[in-house]
């Protein structure tokens, strides 16, 4: 989801306006993904890496994160969204540990779309910490990655989960994106040969 500070920036507006406008912007996809077919969606919310950016900025974004879990948690769960967050914990605010904790609670039946929101993650991380103690978080595969905002890397982002990921970019910043969006994505995706290695039939 990246964008969220260039489009505060080129508003005049202060960067956490930037944030709560790209809440905004997961209100509207997260609405729109299970009548587009998605039946799991992955919102990288703030890399480990984005630790290193001032602390205010980390502050307020984990701020907005505490806040969105809770004004949000009833109505995902109305909507039969499963919510479950991926990343380290054990450096995140006690508070925002705990409405993770409570959404996920209370989420916990939901089967019309299982939503992954990363918070303090590194796959680099999960992957090291399999090589050390054996295990591997078995998510499934991503069969479609966007990336928005111009940005064409994968950032540290499910690297083990995207090995035959399809990769669909737009210009467009995360607090514009919207549901036409991402059903361009999905259609385009649709319309690929996905080989996995093999030959084409």
């Amino acid at each position: 989801m990246d964008g969220n500070g260039r489009w505060a920036t080129r508003r005049a507006l202060p960067r956490p306006a930037g944030h709560r406008a790209g809440a905004r912007a997961v209100r509207r996809i997260v609405e729109a993904a299970p009548s587009l077919g998605v039946s799991m969606l992955t919102l990288y919310a703030l890399s480990s890496d984005n630790l290193q950016r001032p602390a205010a900025e980390v502050t307020a974004l984990l701020r907005l994160f505490a806040e969105y879990l809770e004004r949000e948690c009833r109505t995902l769960a109305e909507r039969g969204v499963r919510l479950t967050v991926i990343g380290r914990r054990d450096r995140l605010p006690a508070p925002l540990v705990a409405a993770i904790e409570r959404a996920e609670s209370s989420t916990a039946g939901g089967t019309a779309l299982a939503l992954r929101l990363a918070i303090d993650y590194s796959a680099r991380h999960e992957i090291q910490r399999a090589a050390l103690d054996g295990t591997l978080a078995s998510w499934p595969d991503v069969d479609l990655l966007v990336r928005t905002g111009g940005e064409q890397r994968l950032s540290d982002f499910l690297l083990w989960e995207s090995a035959y990921a399809e990769l669909w970019f737009t210009e467009r910043l995360w607090p514009d994106v919207t549901a036409r969006d991402l059903a361009a994505a999905i259609a385009d995706f649709r319309r690929r040969d996905r080989r996995f290695g093999r030959i084409s039939a």
